[in-house]
C-alpha cells in the first residue's frame, strides 16, 4: 500500500478531467465546494459549478433541472445533507424520473472524526440503496472514487457514490478496472470471506494479515458496488469458505451487511457457519478521532480479527 489519500480528493480532479474530455459536466453545491473540492470544477470553469448556497433541496432541484438538457450532473454537499435532508426530492424527482443526476456528497460514515455524531452519516447507504433506479457505489480509496466518478458520468440515470474526509491507504490490486455490479478479490483465502466497502477494505485486509499469523487464510472482497450487487462474487467465495463476514463503516441495518445476508439467506446451504455484520450497530456516532473512533465502534482490523476467530 502506498501514501494515504482521501476519497473526496478525487472528485474535483475527475469532474476537471472529465470537462476537458469533453464530457458536458456540472456540479451544483450547498455551499461547502471546498470542502467536497467540487471548487476545482468551478476553477477551471467558472459556469460549470451552480453553487446554491445552504439549501440542499434546492440543489438536487437545480441539479434536475440541469439534467433535463442533457447535461452529466454531480451534486455536493456533507453526507448527512447530501440525502438525509434532501431524501425527498432525490426520491419523488431524481430517482423518480430516472434523472442523470449523480448524488456524490462527501464526508460520510464515522471517520469524519471531531465533527461528532450530528455529522457522522452512517444511514445514507441504506436511504439510497433502497431507493428504485439508483446505483450505490462505494470507494475504498482515491483511486475507487476516480473510478466511481467516471463510471457514474458513463452510466446513465441516478448514481449514489460514497466519499470520505479521512485520509485512507490507497489499495494495491492487480485485480482488473472497477465496474458497476463487479467486485474484486482482492486477497484469496480458504477459511473465511471477508465482504467489505469503503474504508473497510483496508482494514479487512489488514486484519486478513493478522489472521494468516494465527493460520486462518482469509478471502478479501472489496464490494465496491452495493447495488448492483455482484452476487456470484460473494456466491463462489462463500461456496469455498462456508464462512460470511461484511464489514462496512455503516450502520449494520440497511447497508452491505444485509444486502449480503439476503443474498446468502437464499443460498443457505453454502454456510458452515453463521454469517456475521460488522459496522455500526444501530447508535449514534460520536466526536474522536479516527483511530479511536474505530476501536470504540469495533471497525478496526483487530476487531475484524476478532469476530472471525470468535
Amino acid at each position: 500500500m502506498s501514501d494515504k489519500k482521501a476519497t473526496r480528493a478525487a472528485y474535483g480532479e475527475t469532474l476537471v478531467e472529465l470537462m476537458n474530455e469533453g464530457v458536458d459536466v456540472y456540479a451544483v453545491d450547498a455551499d461547502l465546494s471546498g470542502s467536497t473540492t467540487t471548487a476545482k470544477l468551478g476553477k477551471a470553469d467558472s459556469k460549470r459549478l451552480i453553487n446554491v448556497g445552504i439549501a440542499e433541496q434546492n440543489m438536487i432541484g437545480v441539479a434536475a433541472g440541469l439534467s433535463l438538457t442533457d447535461k452529466v450532473v454531480f451534486t455536493g454537499s456533507f453526507a448527512v445533507f447530501g440525502t438525509g435532508r434532501v431524501y425527498d426530492q432525490i426520491r419523488n424527482t431524481v430517482c423518480y424520473g430516472k434523472l442523470n443526476v449523480k448524488i456524490a456528497p462527501t464526508h460520510a460514515g464515522i471517520s469524519v472524526g471531531a465533527d461528532g455524531g450530528s455529522h457522522q452519516m452512517i444511514e445514507d447507504i441504506a436511504l439510497m440503496r433502497v431507493l428504485p433506479n439508483m446505483r450505490v457505489l462505494v470507494p475504498a480509496d482515491y483511486r475507487s472514487a476516480k473510478a466511481a466518478i467516471r463510471i457514474a458520468a458513463k452510466v446513465d440515470g441516478p448514481v449514489y457514490i460514497r466519499m470520505g474526509r479521512a485520509d485512507v491507504k490507497q489499495i494495491d490490486s492487480d485485480t482488473g478496472e472497477l465496474d458497476l455490479g463487479k467486485a474484486r478479490v482482492l486477497r484469496r483465502g480458504s477459511d473465511v470471506t471477508i465482504v467489505a466497502c469503503g474504508v473497510e477494505v483496508g482494514q479487512a485486509l489488514t486484519a486478513a494479515e493478522m489472521l494468516e499469523e494465527k493460520g486462518i487464510s482469509a478471502e478479501i472482497i472489496d464490494a465496491f458496488s452495493i447495488k448492483p450487487l455482484d452476487e456470484q462474487t460473494i456466491l463462489n467465495s462463500a461456496k469455498k469458505t462456508g464462512y460470511v463476514i461484511t464489514a462496512e463503516e455503516h450502520s449494520i441495518i440497511g447497508g452491505l451487511g444485509e444486502a449480503v445476508s439476503a443474498l446468502m439467506s437464499e443460498h443457505p446451504k453454502l454456510l458452515t457457519k453463521p454469517l456475521k455484520r460488522i459496522g455500526v450497530n444501530d447508535r449514534f456516532g460520536t466526536s474522536g478521532e479516527f483511530d479511536e473512533l474505530f476501536r470504540e465502534y469495533g471497525l478496526d482490523a483487530q476487531s475484524i480479527c476478532d469476530v472471525v476467530v470468535q
